[in-house]
């Protein structure tokens, strides 16, 4: 499996710091599959200039997807880990999006306000370079969005 068992405790973990305005460690979460890990260098070596291979290993902070997700969007943090399962699943298949490294979730997931969602995950490859570091998830379809609280 793409995401390690201890994986939906460490991403928590990490997510709840970045809600007391703590710096999160960096940590391991799991692993791309080889067909991910292969579609991406296979573009990242077609980009102009080339760019170098990454490795399957996942890495995660938590600050720009709390901020994105928890406090702009409004999910919580069990909601926002809905979406991190979804999206890096062994199923998921990478999405050519440009200039971000994308895979994504082949199976729609109802989330909790009723929208039918293929969830994205994003990473950023090159600061951790050479992991793919999850930055963010995106839940395609969530056209109905949570209440935001302050």
């Amino acid at each position: 499996m793409p995401l390690h068992k201890n994986a939906e405790r460490l991403i928590r973990t990490n997510l709840g710091l970045c809600a007391q305005g703590k710096r999160p460690p960096l940590v391991v979460i799991g692993s791309l599959t080889q067909k991910q890990l292969d579609a991406i260098n296979a573009e990242r070596e077609q980009s102009d200039p080339p760019l170098a291979a990454i490795t399957a290993e996942i890495v995660f902070d938590g600050r720009h997807m709390h901020k994105g997700r928890c406090v702009n969007d409004g999910y919580t943090i069990d909601e926002v880990i809905e979406q991190i399962v979804s999206a890096v699943c062994e199923t998921a298949e990478f999405m050519p999006e440009g200039r971000m490294t994308t895979i994504g979730s082949t199976i729609v997931r109802k989330d909790r306000q009723g929208n039918e969602v293929l969830d994205q995950a994003i990473f950023e490859c090159s600061q951790r370079h050479p992991r793919p570091e999850l930055y963010s998830v995106i839940p395609r379809g969530d056209k109905i969005r949570p209440a935001k609280t302050k």
